[in-house]
């Protein structure tokens, strides 16, 4: 009579606690991450001199150059309006011109978030990524039970719960007029093909001094969707934009 191997009772009892710890680890990650988090961070503080209110005056200039659609200029000029300045479109008029970037809109993970965010205005912007899966819970788990449990645990809980990350990177100068002069000198390194670069030098006085930052906005909640994190994006933006004036 021919025996079984003890080989296949084995790999079950291990799969059915690779499909267990899955489920564990799924509802863990599920419960921790399942309300979302948005938060607005800003690599250098902006201190505006308080002005007459007559100087109240703002240009406001909103660009964005990712693929994503966005209509938050509007929205930015009522916060601004809101604390009591007035929105114009003539340069000469205004004591404070306000200009931003949009640099980035969409999937991000942690690191790529503290690298833009520590590379700050004009620097690098890292905003593609995969998105956390399952975090340390995994990693545990795997350890446990080896490779095939590892294996079983990462086909369910991709397909399960997932923690995902978007992002709004957005570098902002502000100008403000003032009474006295202020010398400028720009350098820029043009490349001319592949060995060889052109240096262009060009000063300037003007009558602004000019501010710079970056506003690094970021939402987190397991399987989210972008439709559901864009408004909360925006809004973030908005409120850190008009929270400077």
């Amino acid at each position: 009579m021919r025996k079984s191997s003890p080989a296949l009772p084995i790999m079950l009892v291990l799969a059915s606690l690779a499909i267990i710890l899955a489920g564990c680890a799924a509802t863990t990650t599920a419960i921790r991450y399942g309300d979302l988090d948005v938060q607005n961070k800003m690599t250098n503080t902006i201190f505006l001199d308080p002005v007459a209110p007559a100087q109240r005056t703002v240009l406001v200039q909103i660009r964005n150059t990712t693929d994503k659609r966005l209509n938050i200029e509007p929205q930015i000029k009522g916060a601004i309006a809101a604390r009591g300045y007035r929105i114009v479109d003539d340069p000469a008029k205004a004591h404070y011109i306000l200009q931003a970037n949009v640099l980035q809109v969409g999937r991000t993970d942690q690191s790529a978030l503290e690298r833009s965010q520590m590379a700050g205005f004009g620097g690098v912007v890292l905003g593609t990524g995969v998105g956390a899966l399952l975090g340390g819970d995994q990693a545990v788990a795997g350890g446990v039970i080896g490779g095939l449990a590892g294996g079983a645990i990462e086909a369910i809980s991709g397909s399960a719960v997932k923690v995902v990350w978007y992002s709004m990177i957005t570098d902002i100068q502000i100008s403000e007029k003032i009474k006295g002069a202020v010398s400028q000198q720009f350098q820029s390194q043009l490349k001319s093909g592949t060995s060889s670069t052109t240096t262009q030098t060009f000063a300037d006085v003007t009558n602004r001094k000019k501010y710079q930052t970056r506003i690094v906005s970021s939402a987190r909640k397991t399987n989210l969707e972008f439709q559901e994190a864009l408004p909360h994006l925006e809004q973030g933006l908005i409120n850190s934009i008009g929270g400077v004036f």
